[in-house]
This record gives structure tokens, C-alpha cells and sequence, in this order.
């Protein structure tokens, strides 16, 4: 079975970009990564697209919130709306509707609950059979 379902993690600790890489990778996502917004914008920039992006916070160069805005305001009208589901340790305050009005999909608290993660993929993409669990060639693209 080949890929169904592109996630671009914008994340900038390597332990949990590992992680979601692992875990995400088992289910027929081909998972890419960008250490900042920064980086996840010019990936967007040459064309690539996702079905999904997790997108940090709190991040050096361009924080999450940042990027999501720049993100919702692209020319492409399906790169423009990519479902983007905030992660962050630190939410300060924020709520779902929030986060909504900042133009994020949905809102993860880390530390990540990964069995969370998979069903919130799971809901954006009802097409990924659930339960699958063949491993795929989890492909990294990074811009550093």
C-alpha cells in the first residue's frame, strides 16, 4: 500500500519530530519536516503539498502562529486551507476558539498524546484505514 496521506511537522525538538515520524509513519503517512515556520513556508513555497500540517508554537525564527497566518494567506486556495492542528506546551490561556480564530484546524497540548494524534488524523482523513499498520518508507525532507 503506498502513501495516502501527506503531514508536514513543523516542530523544532528533534525527540518529538522523531517520535510523530515513528508513529504517524505506520500509518500510511509520508511524514516531512521543518525545524521553524520559516522552513515550512518555503517547503510550501516550491510546491509541495500536505494534507495536514502540525505546527508548533513556540519556535525559533518564525513561531507557529506566524507561519499558520502566512500560510492561510497563499495564493494556492488548497495550500491556503490545509487543515493545521496546533501543538505547544505553553497555550497560555488560549481555547479551542482561539486557536480557531487564529486559523488553526485543532489544538494538541504536549506533552503529545499519540494515540490522540492518530484519531485527530484519522477524523481529517476518514479515507486512512483505520488500523493499518503496515509500515511504510517514512521519507524526511528537511530544509535547514
Amino acid at each position: 500500500m503506498g502513501v495516502e496521506y501527506k503531514i508536514l511537522v513543523v516542530e523544532d525538538s528533534s525527540a518529538i519530530l522523531n517520535l510523530i515520524r515513528r508513529i504517524l509513519g505506520f500509518q500510511s503517512c509520508e511524514i516531512s519536516t521543518a525545524k521553524n515556520g520559516q522552513m515550512a513556508l518555503q517547503m510550501l513555497s516550491v510546491g509541495n503539498r500536505f494534507n495536514l500540517i502540525l505546527m508548533d508554537i513556540n519556535m525559533p525564527v518564525m513561531d507557529g502562529v506566524e507561519c499558520t497566518a502566512n500560510i492561510r494567506k497563499l495564493e494556492d486556495p488548497e495550500q491556503a486551507s490545509t487543515s493545521i492542528i496546533a501543538i505547544s506546551g505553553n497555550p497560555h490561556g488560549y481555547t479551542l476558539e482561539d486557536f480557531k480564530d487564529l486559523g488553526f484546524t485543532d489544538f494538541m497540548q504536549k506533552p503529545i498524546n499519540f494515540d490522540l494524534l492518530v484519531e485527530k488524523v484519522y477524523s481529517l482523513n476518514p479515507n486512512i484505514k483505520k488500523g493499518n499498520l503496515n509500515p511504510v518508507q517514512i521519507q524526511q525532507h528537511r530544509f535547514e
